[in-house]
């Protein structure tokens, strides 16, 4: 009878034991949260435009700074400052970096009756382009953007306007 005792008892603080061990659990609730930020918005707020210019036998490049200069280099004479830079307002949550993607190349320009063609290169803007290179302070910035135009002699590029399409995106990072 003694040793069922003992084993009665050392069975109960076994038990007992698992028991306790059991409401020694702690439960908590948490809460998990989501923000959706508005959605990142650009729109063309000037053409990039190469202006006016004269091309002789040799040719050469015409240069539109992100800045809005405008430099010519070969055997270009430049005509009026009709030139301009393009310029893009980006738009978005405040204080959200955001990528700048340029052409992944040369664009071509064409003239209305196809007789000349150009080539735009050498994309360049401010802030300058690459993944979290752009910062939108107070929902919203300005990017302006310059390229290179090359140019044949007068003979390859007739009198004419050449127009042409090309893609830049902004993105969140």
């Amino acid at each position: 009878m003694k040793n069922i005792r003992i084993h009665f008892f050392i069975i109960l603080f076994f038990v007992g034991g698992l028991n306790m061990g059991l409401k020694a659990q702690g439960n908590v609730t948490s809460q998990v949260f989501a923000e959706i930020i508005e959605a990142l918005a650009a729109s063309e707020t000037s053409q990039l435009n190469f202006g006016k210019f004269y091309p002789t036998d040799a040719g050469g490049e015409v240069e539109v700074t992100p800045e809005g200069a405008r430099l010519a280099y070969g055997t270009i004479t430049l005509m009026g400052s009709d030139h301009s830079q393009a310029g893009y307002q980006v738009t978005g949550e405040d204080a959200v970096i955001y990528s700048i993607i340029l052409p992944d190349g040369p664009t071509t320009l064409i003239t209305s009756d196809n007789s000349g063609t150009m080539i735009v290169d050498n994309w360049e803007t401010i802030p300058p382009a690459g993944e979290g290179s752009g910062l939108i302070t107070g929902g919203v910035q300005q990017v302006a953007l310059g390229a290179t135009l090359y140019v044949g002699s007068i003979d390859n590029n007739p009198v004419g306007i050449y127009s042409g399409e090309y893609s830049i995106t902004f993105s969140y990072n």
